[in-house]
């Protein structure tokens, strides 16, 4: 509450959205991936099936395979072959890609062995992305029990389907999307090809102009051509080097827990891993919950050597991320640390592909691809999915190609750790313009290795992360981002010449096209059609083509019902972030976050009240 004269404001918090995700069913094993040290168990699958797993286990498949969701949806039951619609209805109560359990309605009578045929629909975000919509399957029935709820006591059958969920959408839906979109893709860059091919034509009546579309569509097409070419380094199952991850917390009690235990949750040597959790003087539960959760994990998995091999500590004051990400790397004791952000969940395999192309002696850094949690929320965080997707499968794909990935993601990414010791110090007290970097801090650390040593990008090494779902933490994380992109591609800029030189071209090209992307723009949509009165229909169909680039590419590698946002976030893009750029270029020296209350947002909170009182009082005081 503010009294402004006579007047009181009453300002509200703007409501929180509700995050939709598929929500895992709770397992009695906390770390149930973790190689077993006294052999009790003989497969990470929990029903022992052996038969679902894929020839390659990606961490994706390891996780789908053996991971139960809670459902709740209308189940048809009926008798196997029949091929009328007619069944009885029951109601899933969890799903998995082998099988499901069903509450069953009282007409119906089920034991073991019984053959069944089921249909359901799985809605959006029940399970992982792909995984949605019509099943009609056969299944039998596993076994029968009957359990307490809130009505009264519930029938229950566990069902196993006859083949797995990720069979039965490739073999009925999958198919004809990798078909469809590869077709599609490929008229798409033809088209583009066409339209570029008027500009050489038009070249002569503005070089200017021409130049930079015939370069900017030459730049985009070679990204995903070199995205398309790119191949994880495969698992050599002899290399497992030590691996410390790193952890640091500020304010994030709601997911904290879930990060602390995916990072402890995974398939790798119990001797070669630890986890490093750095609260950063959380003014929320966060503290609480760490220790929570380390408590947890020391009583009930001690068996799994926990107590020597999770660690928590909290720092004196609040000194920002890099703060807590350095002295997680000085308590250590394995020679490659893992960075992950606190709202980030590492899928099961995750470290075992991360650490394969440090087999290189010059590689410094490995980044992990990144999706979307969260991503059936809303339309904002469904356009991010898209985007998340195609900015590391194809972007960092194709800059892994030449050894030179630009920014090894903060929600996950590993280095040596005598690399990051090195750069500690000027990390740490890193200016630009006399302001700290607060921010960035991803970039900053992949341009001091990046300065003289090769990164990479592995596809397998899978972990997912909540997005903004709200639309104004949205548009100030993405200036935040331009301003650390803008400030960092400028330092980069001047060692990259001496990488690979269609590397280095590459660089200068996704440097310049950005950053005249608004002028360009305004030329195309404003001034020709003021000056002139020509409509913009080339520029506009170019567009078109770019976005339908990003929507096939994730349709075609992912086969989700999501791939439409490809078009909705290129439009978002064009009309709304773009003009995000011409801002940043007069402020990226800030080092606010907008998001988060570091030291630098407090002191400009307190400045801009000032300026809001003296303006009232009728006095201006220079800042």
């Amino acid at each position: 509450m503010k009294r402004m004269g006579e007047r009181t404001v009453f300002r509200k918090k703007p409501k929180r959205s509700e995050e939709i995700m598929a929500v895992p069913r709770g397992d009695r094993r906390t770390l149930g991936y973790v190689p077993d040290p006294e052999h009790l168990r003989v497969s990470v699958d929990r029903r022992g099936r052996l038969k679902a797993l894929p020839r390659r286990r990606s961490g994706r498949d390891l996780q789908q395979l053996g991971q139960r969701y809670i459902a709740d949806f209308s189940v048809t039951i009926g008798a196997k072959g029949h091929r009328k619609k007619s069944g009885s209805e029951g109601r899933a109560d969890d799903l998995s890609t082998t099988g499901m359990l069903v509450e069953l309605p009282e007409s119906v009578r089920l034991g073991e062995r019984d053959k069944v045929k089921l249909r359901f629909r799985i809605p959006s975000g029940t399970m992982p992305e792909g995984l949605e919509g019509k099943v009609k399957l056969n299944a039998s029935v596993v076994r029968t029990f009957e359990t307490s709820g809130e009505g009264g006591v519930k029938r229950m059958a566990a069902f196993e389907f006859v083949e797995p969920l990720t069979a039965y959408f490739r073999r009925k839906r999958w198919g004809y999307s990798v078909y469809t979109a590869s077709a599609t893709l490929l008229a798409a860059i033809v088209f583009i090809l066409l339209l570029r091919a008027e500009s050489i034509i038009y070249l002569k009546y503005n070089v200017v102009l021409y130049l930079y579309s015939l370069i900017a569509a030459a730049f985009l097409i070679t990204r995903y051509l070199f995205g398309a070419l790119y191949r994880d380094v495969p698992i050599n199952p002899e290399y497992t080097p030590g691996v410390s991850i790193i952890i640091p917390c500020f304010n994030e009690a709601d997911w904290i827990q879930r990060t602390v235990i995916s990072c402890m949750n995974q398939d790798y040597p119990i001797d070669k891993l630890e986890v490093i959790v750095v609260d950063d003087r959380s003014t929320d539960a966060s503290a609480e919950r760490i220790r929570g959760i380390v408590e947890k994990l020391h009583a009930e998995e001690e068996r799994f050597a926990t107590p020597e091999r999770l660690k928590f500590t909290v720092l004196e004051t609040n000194g920002g991320k890099r703060m807590a990400l350095v002295k997680g790397v000085e308590m250590a004791k394995h020679d490659l640390v893992v960075f992950v952000d606190s709202d980030s969940f590492l899928a099961p395999t995750a470290i075992r592909h991360l650490v394969q192309p440090f087999q290189d002696p010059k590689m410094g850094g490995v980044a992990g691809r990144t999706d979307v949690e969260n991503k059936y929320t809303n339309t904002i965080t469904k356009l991010q999915t898209v985007r998340y997707y195609i900015a590391f499968r194809i972007m960092k794909a194709a800059e892994s190609w030449f050894d030179s990935v630009t920014c090894l993601s903060g929600p996950l990414s590993c280095y040596r750790k005598e690399l990051i010791l090195k750069h500690a110090e000027a990390w740490l007290n890193q200016k630009f313009l006399g302001q700290p970097a607060t921010f960035g801090d991803d970039r900053s650390m992949t341009n001091f290795i990046l300065k003289t040593h090769r990164t990479g990008y592995q596809d397998a090494a899978i972990c997912s992360t909540i997005v903004p779902s709200r639309m104004d933490v949205f548009l100030k994380q993405q200036m935040r981002w331009k301003r650390s992109w803008l400030r960092e591609s400028l330092r980069a800029a001047g060692f990259i010449w001496r990488k690979e030189p269609f590397m280095a071209l590459f660089f200068y090209i996704g440097l310049i096209v950005p950053i005249a992307a608004p002028v360009v723009v305004l030329y195309n949509l404003v001034y020709v059609p003021a000056i002139y009165g020509i409509f913009p229909g080339t520029f506009l169909t170019g567009l078109l083509m770019m976005a339908m680039l990003m929507s096939l590419a994730h349709l075609l590698y992912r086969k989700s019902r999501l791939w439409v946002f490809g078009f909705v976030f290129c439009l978002f893009y064009e009309f709304v972030l773009l003009w995000q750029m011409p801002v940043a270029w007069v402020t990226f020296w800030k080092s606010t976050w907008g998001t988060r209350e570091t030291p630098q947002d407090v002191e400009a909170k307190r400045k801009k009240e000032a300026r809001k009182k003296n303006k009232q009082k009728g006095i201006g005081i220079p800042f």
